[in-house]
């Protein structure tokens, strides 16, 4: 890993369309390292084959509480053979509780996340953690287990930003943060930079002023000059202390 460049925590490879230049566009703009976050099979598999060709870029695997009709038993089993047998797939996610989509399987969606947690745990791994409309659900099964723990596409308020970092959570902050509407800046405002990392999420949620566009990596450094002047710090030391804070998180990354 480039320790003086830009990382992007989290995106999707809808855009495996046009991997190489995205990477180029990426580089660019001075973001080096990234991780695919492979939340459903299709997800998974391409994520295998890209992070094989190309050698700053990682995976998380898991399956997002959408998948949760597919999922059984044998999706932990393959999990954990694809992880056991490849060092490049560096943590679990995205997973979690989504209630805003569907209400009507909330246990469904329980069980398998606790399963995915399990497995992380066996692991010893960290988990990159999806939750949307299931705050306290999200919170009371987190706090049960010891893990290294991402809070993807984090948007809520300090109060719930302190909650999760008493725990020693990671946020992950993205195009969000750029939003004209958003609370987002004030809750950075009062956030150790310790306990940020930065991610796209693409192609979704492209930041401002681009929001017109397919968002992709190199937006990374949008998102990156935005929180330097929230905070009122360097690019460099948001460059620096976001990316030491991947390293921290995923032991797996070289």
């Amino acid at each position: 890993m480039n320790k003086n460049s830009l990382t992007d925590t989290h995106f999707h490879l809808e855009l495996t369309d046009d991997i190489e230049n995205i990477i180029k566009r990426a580089k660019k703009n001075n973001v080096s390292n990234f991780i695919i976050s492979g939340c459903d099979l299709k997800g998974i598999q391409e994520g295998i084959e890209i992070i094989n060709k190309y050698e700053d870029i990682y995976l998380t695997i898991g399956f997002h509480p959408d998948e949760v009709d597919s999922f059984n038993s044998n999706s932990i089993s393959y999990m954990k053979e694809l992880i056991n047998n490849n060092e490049k797939i560096i943590g679990i996610g995205e997973i979690g509780l989504d209630y805003y989509h569907n209400k009507d399987n909330k246990n469904e969606q329980i069980n398998m996340f606790k399963m995915q947690l399990d497995l992380a745990k066996e692991l010893d791994l960290p988990v990159v953690i999806h939750s949307r409309d299931a705050y306290e659900d999200t919170y009371n099964i987190l706090k049960e287990y010891n893990l290294k723990t991402t809070i993807h596409c984090f948007s809520g308020s300090i109060e719930n930003a302190k909650r999760y970092l008493k725990l020693g959570y990671f946020l992950g902050i993205g195009g969000v943060s750029t939003f004209k509407n958003t609370n987002l800046k004030e809750t950075l405002k009062e956030i150790d930079l310790s306990h940020i990392v930065l991610e796209t999420d693409s192609p979704y949620l492209t930041p401002e002023p681009f929001r017109r566009e397919r968002n992709e990596p190199m937006y990374i450094k949008v998102i990156a000059e935005n929180l330097s002047n929230i905070k009122g710090i360097s690019i460099d030391d948001i460059t620096r202390i976001t990316t030491n804070n991947v390293l921290n998180i995923y032991k797996r990354i070289k």
